[in-house]
């Protein structure tokens, strides 16, 4: 019963104090903060994605697929995707270039073409699927051909898409050539015979849009 006594007025303290940092301007701005579009996106995205909301160096191309998110506007937001002829449609703002923009640029375009029909339109684009980025895969693989990048991030992840080797495939003797600038080209090579042993993994490196892998 004492202790009961006790705990009540304690209880009862604790709330007023809540009720009071809860009224608090600062906990309001923090709280709108958290829940701001830039926010929003990224906790839905994940961070792998949502990294390119902002970013200033990668170019969207054709068949890119695109979340335009404008704050408290959800007839105006759409996942929409990157068409043949570059551009992308959206409620208000009509058609909009997008192949050849950065995310940054998009917003941006989007923005001003939406300041007719909303004031200060706060607009964020993601880039969710990429699909213009490609690589090369050819000689004794399953399946040789050209695949998204969004398919494969390592060598290995490559040749595992491709189905595995040939039976006659020179597994020592792989290698990606990778274009530069000036019409230059760099030969990187890959045993995959020594990085199953665990030798060298370092060389099981990132692909990057337009290697060639070439399995002899």
């Amino acid at each position: 019963m004492n202790r009961r006594t006790r705990f009540v007025p304690e209880s009862a303290a604790a709330l007023a104090v809540l009720a009071i940092a809860l009224a608090t301007p600062a906990f309001r701005s923090n709280a709108q903060a958290a829940a701001s579009p830039a926010a929003n996106s990224a906790a839905a995205g994940g961070a792998g994605t949502a990294s390119l909301a902002h970013d200033d160096k990668f170019v969207i191309g054709i068949d890119d697929v695109l979340s335009v998110s404008v704050w408290n506007e959800q007839n105006v937001s759409r996942k929409v995707p990157v068409r043949s002829d570059g551009k992308i449609s959206l409620p208000l703002a009509g058609e909009v270039q997008a192949a050849g923009r950065t995310p940054l640029q998009l917003e941006g375009d989007v923005a001003e073409r939406l300041k007719n029909y909303i004031t200060a339109p706060q607009v964020t684009v993601i880039v969710e699927e990429i699909h213009s980025q490609k690589y090369n895969i050819m000689g004794q693989v399953a399946k040789p051909g050209s695949y998204s990048l969004t398919q494969a991030n390592t060598i290995m992840d490559a040749i595992a898409a491709a189905g595995g080797f040939r039976d006659f495939a020179k597994q020592k003797s792989i290698y990606i050539l990778r274009p530069g600038a000036n019409g230059s080209e760099t030969r990187i090579g890959f045993n995959y015979k020594d990085f199953i042993k665990g030798k060298n993994p370092g060389q099981n490196i990132k692909l990057e849009p337009h290697d060639t892998i070439v399995v002899p």
